[in-house]
């Protein structure tokens, strides 16, 4: 009787502590692809790109068909996602340099995760990347490595600016982009063929040297954003160009990172996210992918301009879906505050996110049901309106000044559910529906 009172002891402190492991707080790592469009990835329709690990991760998990990034270009979207408020409604220039607000990194922190930035941060002082306001160590991060904008900021030393010909004539050191490590440069220019080999390097490191405690892994590549380069072991592998390359060594990154996780035995406690800031710059060509069968590309309003793929992955807690409803990486904030019990910002009025918990772990809709494209586009439901539009193709192709923007008065109207690549304006028919959606969006953008 004794052995079995000890027995059952030890058995119910097992258990007792495996299940304080189970609904431990999740580690996070979110996998931010720069410039890769709806259409770039095997798991989206993509013919030409081989991304077998991020289509095992969409097979096992979820993939998104209408996720949202905040914004059509770099920073609008990045601001989006560290605040949890939308940038127009925001109106803080889309930056972190005079910003109060506490951000996701900074949340999270306080209830004990360690943090990382890996990659591209782009929300800073570029006059003063080492000590600057918006320094990424001063909102949350506990380590930083990677650049303070796009890779190719600033420009060449020559003068000359970001153009296709610039583009298609550089060498991985053209553009003097600094690779900075916390408060110290540590190789400028940066050697732009071995970033994504070098940030997928430093994430193992730093999830192996914090596989005992929480941590917010946010690797933020600066791939695929032109000009594009890939590492010698990837130059020339692809039907896709170099492009492509590059897309197939994002491909490699993700799956090194869970293959990691999952011999480290940390696969069951991990949300995994993989997702792009903006749609692709497809007037770059072969610097650039494609939205297909979406209309539009970065800075566009269009679907294809701020429609992003989005993979979802927790084994043991999501299961294999494909979600329809609309979600957005402003979302990530409230949906990580919930995981984490952390606390969504009070009094701010500008704050929007939304939590996805329902649509991730509980077959529920998503609770997102409208997004505010900027302040020029409005869709609610499967209905969406467009007050402005913007003329393709980009200038930067050529000398020409840049095509006005073009004003809707009454706004389009499309019908995403029939109509994905906005291609019919069907606002003579519903003019009630317009004049909805023009009600509701007004009163987003009065707040």
């Amino acid at each position: 009787m004794k052995y079995c009172t000890i027995f059952f002891l030890i058995a119910n402190l097992c258990g007792y502590s495996l299940t304080l492991a189970a609904d431990s707080k999740p580690n996070i790592v979110l996998i931010f692809l720069d410039d890769v469009g709806y259409g770039d990835l095997g798991c989206y329709g993509s013919r030409v790109n081989k991304t077998p690990e991020i289509d095992r991760l969409a097979k096992e998990g979820q993939r998104w068909t209408s996720f949202y990034a905040a914004g059509p270009w770099c920073t609008p979207s990045r601001y989006s996602m560290m605040t949890g408020c939308h940038p127009v409604v925001a109106k803080e220039g889309y930056s972190l340099k005079n910003s109060n607000k506490v951000t996701l990194p900074s949340m999270l922190r306080e209830k004990g995760y360690a943090t990382a930035l890996i990659g591209k941060w782009h929300l800073g002082d570029l006059k003063d990347p080492l000590n600057g306001k918006g320094q990424p160590l001063d909102h949350g991060f506990d380590y930083y490595y990677g650049t303070p904008a796009s890779n190719d900021i600033p420009r060449p030393l020559d003068g000359r600016v970001q153009n296709y010909e610039v583009f298609s004539t550089c060498d991985k050191f053209t553009f003097p982009t600094p690779l900075i490590r916390n408060r110290e440069i540590i190789e400028m220019p940066a050697n732009q063929e071995l970033f994504t080999q070098r940030y997928t390097e430093e994430s193992l490191r730093f999830i192996k040297k914090n596989q005992d405690q929480p941590f917010f892994l946010y690797l933020a590549h600066n791939m695929a954003h032109a000009p594009v380069f890939a590492s010698k072991d990837f130059q020339g592998i692809s039907v896709g160009g170099r492009y492509g390359d590059t897309i197939e060594e994002l491909d490699w990154s993700v799956g090194k990172i869970m293959k990691t996780l999952r011999q480290l035995r940390l696969e069951n406690n991990t949300l995994v996210i993989v997702t792009s800031d903006n749609g692709p710059w497809s007037v770059f060509r072969d610097h650039a992918g494609t939205a297909f069968p979406l209309r539009g590309e970065k800075h566009s309003w269009f679907e294809g301009g701020q429609r992003v793929p989005t993979i979802v992955s927790w084994k043991g807690k999501i299961k294999p879906a494909t979600i329809d409803g609309i979600g957005s990486n402003m979302d990530f904030y409230a949906t990580f505050a919930a995981l984490a019990e952390g606390s969504n910002p009070k009094n701010d009025a500008t704050y929007s996110s939304l939590d996805l918990a329902p649509a991730l772990f509980e077959d529920k809709p998503s609770p997102r049901t409208s997004f505010l494209f900027m302040d020029a586009a409005y869709r609610s439901g499967k209905f969406k309106i467009h007050r402005r539009t913007r003329p393709f193709p980009d200038p930067r192709l050529s000398d020409v000044p840049r095509p006005k923007e073009l004003k809707h008065d009454p706004p389009l109207l499309y019908d995403l559910s029939e109509d994905q690549g906005e291609q019919t304006n069907i606002a003579d028919k519903h003019p009630a529906i317009v004049e909805r959606l023009n009600r509701e969006m007004d009163s987003l953008l009065k707040n």
